[in-house]
């Protein structure tokens, strides 16, 4: 099975930095200027957008300060380093999302029950600078957000203000066209239905990291084979396999032994093969000779 090992390099690294801190800077000022050009307009859907701008910008801050704490070395406090920095930045970020899309969610409703007056021109011309603004951010995380679900949370974000910018342009055109004024809260309720389906579908991954879930691949049955095959093993028990963060897997296991194995032969060459096979390449292995075999030998266990 080919697996990738993530290092940092320090020129990649600041080079990313880089591009994070423009994004913010960009997302800010964009900020700004839709909330002033929604209030003058009354429209509902460009604050919004606003809104959920400004998330853009403190999600990317949260995600530009993971990253530089995630690439501090182990210590005495944190023996694993502290790469799941940005796994807790990613959850930040998606609970964020998840409270500005049912706040949407509310006051859209507050609005089909209490209609206001939107001026369309406004809205459309606001809402296409917003375009061109969210969619250069995207640009500008789109390689790292491929490696990192800390990043890949905040490019949702700004995925998800594009199309709401999309969604308020329509709106405004609409309203020019046909005076439509509810159009504003539909697409209000629109955007947040989109960033609460793409903020349920992100949330999940992150969480099943933070509770030292196993990985969707290896999985736990198929690297139990792949140790049970090993000459000289008779029988592996209380397995344990998880993700320390995002790209790097641990393994801790009991693994029972012939009474003729080598067992510092036997414990390089099963380390071995975690590593080439799996890319697991921290694993924690009891072998267990013939008389000092564990009472419970189930699989999955407190080992």
């Amino acid at each position: 099975m080919p697996h990738d090992h993530h290092h940092h390099h320090p020129e990649a690294d600041l080079a990313g930095d880089r591009r994070v801190a423009a994004a913010v800077g960009v997302n800010i000022l964009l900020t700004f200027v839709q909330i002033v050009a929604g209030l003058l307009s009354g429209s509902l859907a460009l604050i919004a957008d606003a809104v959920h701008n400004l998330s853009d910008a403190l999600s990317l801050v949260i995600a530009f300060a993971a990253r530089r704490i995630a690439r501090r070395p182990a210590d005495a406090d944190m023996t694993f380093g502290y790469g799941r920095a940005e796994v807790v930045a990613a959850l930040i970020n998606y609970v964020t999302l998840i409270v500005i899309a049912l706040w949407l969610a509310v006051e859209g409703v507050g609005r089909f029950l209490n209609p206001v007056e939107v001026e369309g021109w406004t809205v459309v011309i606001v809402a296409g600078v917003a375009l061109v603004v969210d969619l250069v951010t995207a640009g500008l995380i789109l390689r790292l957000s491929r490696d990192s679900m800390n990043i890949r949370a905040a490019f949702l974000h700004n995925v998800a203000d594009a199309m709401g910018s999309v969604a308020v342009i329509l709106g405004g055109t609409l309203i020019l066209l046909y005076g439509w004024w509810v159009v504003d809260p539909v697409i209000t309720l629109l955007i947040s239905g989109y960033i609460l389906w793409h903020s349920w579908q992100g949330i999940g991954p992150v969480i099943r990291v933070l509770m030292l879930g196993s990985p969707d691949s290896p999985g736990v049955d198929e690297v139990a084979r792949a140790i049970c095959g090993m000459e000289g093993v008779e029988d592996v028990h209380a397995l344990h396999l998880w993700r320390v963060q995002e790209h790097r897997i641990a393994l801790q296991a009991h693994v029972v032994i012939g009474d003729t194995a080598d067992m510092d032969a036997l414990r390089a060459g099963l380390k071995t093969l975690l590593d080439e096979r799996f890319g697991i390449t921290h694993s924690s292995l009891e072998l267990e000779g013939p008389g000092a075999v564990c009472h419970d030998r189930a699989l999955i266990g407190q080992g």
